[in-house]
């Protein structure tokens, strides 16, 4: 990944801009997987209040394009176009949610937060049952789903519950049953 951005350099921009903002996707969650997996960009939910400073602050830092979605804010490499990092807007509820589940890690001189276990089980499970996800993309939130809940055994299952019913109502009784599937060995069903 000869233009890919290390979390921790995207990690120190947003600290010395002193941004709010969880560190998410496939490097916040890899250390509840025991067999985390190679990913091209970082994502990382950034308070809806120091949005426009995280993106000052990272394009500055690593002369990346700008492209606005509606949840989400891409950085891209200005000569192959690949996404280097996603600004994700806590514009949903379980975005916002993000800042109140939380887990604290210091690498080196950097401290930052990632999701705390149920959240990153919710933060798989949301893209799993969506509607608008590719299929692919969904196997691909199921391995990392499966791994998290095969590694980690203990887990709240109030919070689960009340983490999934903020993916869609009824969601909460499915993301604990997920869960109890996952760590059984049993199939999800997509």
């Amino acid at each position: 990944m000869p233009n890919a951005i290390s979390p921790l350099k995207v990690v120190a921009v947003l600290n010395d801009a002193s941004v709010s903002f969880v560190l998410v996707g496939a490097h916040g969650l890899a250390g509840w997987m025991n067999e985390p997996r190679a990913t091209q960009d970082v994502d990382v939910v950034v308070a809806a209040r120091h949005h426009k400073k995280a993106i000052k602050a990272l394009t500055e830092a690593f002369d990346l394009e700008v492209g606005e979605e509606e949840v989400v804010t891409r950085l891209r490499h200005r000569g192959t176009q690949k996404v280097l990092i996603d600004v994700l807007k806590p514009n949903q509820q379980l975005f916002r949610a993000t800042f109140r589940h939380t887990r604290s890690i210091q690498a080196g001189d950097q401290s930052y937060r990632i999701p705390s276990l149920e959240m990153a089980l919710a933060m798989k499970f949301a893209p799993m049952v969506s509607l608008h996800r590719r299929d692919v993309d969904k196997y691909q939130d199921a391995h990392d789903f499966i791994l998290i809940a095969r590694e980690n055994t203990e887990s709240d299952s109030t919070k689960l519950e009340e983490l999934g019913e903020m993916v869609y109502t009824g969601g909460g009784a499915e993301l604990v049953e997920m869960v109890r599937k996952a760590r059984a060995g049993e199939k999800l069903n997509l």
